[in-house]
């Protein structure tokens, strides 16, 4: 589906929004004024917005450890994120889940995840759940690379061929797992190939392109909406940070070429390139929207900052647990 301007403008916003909240977290983190782990999504702001632009608010997500991003895509409120981030009260989770828990079911993002490949069963189930009430609704799973050596990724997978499920897949390919390339995990170069083993159509997208991911988002979207079952699109992309914050702890695990050659495809720098030149957003215009946004995260981290911790008489509260043995 070829974006009007209007399109155009709100791929930009999205990846501008998530590109200086993720930076600010970054820097938040090193500074010690984040507790536990960050995975940031910079880098990869392409393939949220595309695909996010693509659905409507009814439609489902799920998500990763890496899943900030998903979240300001789909709609998230900075001051609401920032303060799950610090713990605080007023978060999305009440400060109880923190970076790798974040979620709005109010925006249908059911919630990034701290286990490797552990959206894709919940999206499958949400597309179950699609399908059974008759609605035309669209859920979208977001996983990494490393997420499709995984068991639950299979048996979902399979689930959702078989039933013709309203779900697309997208893969952001961004060749780590963790600190390991994906040539030492998997025998095969395009995890797209996996896709053909449940009988699903699978496409290779440029997830530096934000316009890219957005026309293979739509296509994928419009086949799940018209009932005609689940999608796979492998994402070529990559993070631009460490695996878990800034800092690599004495890591080193990918040239500096590496990282500068990918850097050159900066998704950001990619669309604003073109935006002038289309008539779209003028230079002027860009730096506005980035002044804009950079206020927006100034004022939620004051908010977090200002915002109080949980009472420790709700320990408990908003918690689960999982029982184990004969009962």
């Amino acid at each position: 589906m070829e974006p009007t301007p209007e399109t155009l403008k709100d791929l930009h916003y999205r990846m501008v929004r998530i590109r200086h909240f993720e930076e600010a977290a970054g820097r938040l983190a090193e500074a010690n004024r984040l507790p536990g782990f960050l995975h940031l999504y910079v880098g990869e702001e392409a393939v949220a917005a595309g695909v996010c632009v693509a659905l409507r608010n009814e439609d489902q997500i799920s998500s990763t450890h890496r899943g900030h991003g998903h979240l300001v895509a789909k709609g998230g409120d900075f001051k609401r994120m920032m303060a799950e981030l610090m713990g605080k009260a007023t978060g999305y989770c009440n400060g109880k889940g923190g970076s790798m828990h974040i979620c709005d079911l109010d925006l249908n993002m059911l919630g990034a995840n701290g286990i490797v490949g552990g959206g894709v069963p919940i999206a499958v189930g949400a597309g179950l759940a699609n399908k059974y009430k008759g609605t035309d609704n669209v859920s979208v799973v977001f996983f990494g690379d490393g997420s499709t050596n995984i068991g639950a990724f299979h048996e979902a997978a399979n689930m959702a061929a078989a039933l013709e499920l309203p779900v697309v897949f997208v893969c952001e390919n961004n060749e780590y797992g963790e600190f390991t390339p994906r040539e030492q995990t998997m025998a095969i170069t395009d995890v797209v190939d996996r896709a053909a083993g449940y009988g699903m159509p699978g496409v290779i997208a440029d997830g530096m392109d934000a316009v890219a991911m957005y026309e293979a988002a739509s296509e994928a979207v419009a086949r799940a909406r018209a009932g005609e079952g689940p999608s796979f699109i492998e994402a070529k992309t990559y993070r631009f940070y460490n695996h878990h914050g800034v800092q690599v702890l004495g890591m080193k695990y990918r040239t500096d070429e590496e990282l500068e050659r990918w850097k050159q495809r900066d998704p950001i720098e990619l669309l604003e390139a073109r935006l002038p030149e289309l008539g779209v957003l003028s230079v002027e215009e860009i730096e506005a929207v980035h002044a804009a946004v950079e206020a927006d995260v100034e004022e939620a981290i004051q908010f977090a900052e200002d915002s109080p911790l949980p009472e420790a008489d709700t320990l408990l509260d908003d918690v689960y647990s999982m029982a184990g043995g004969n009962r």
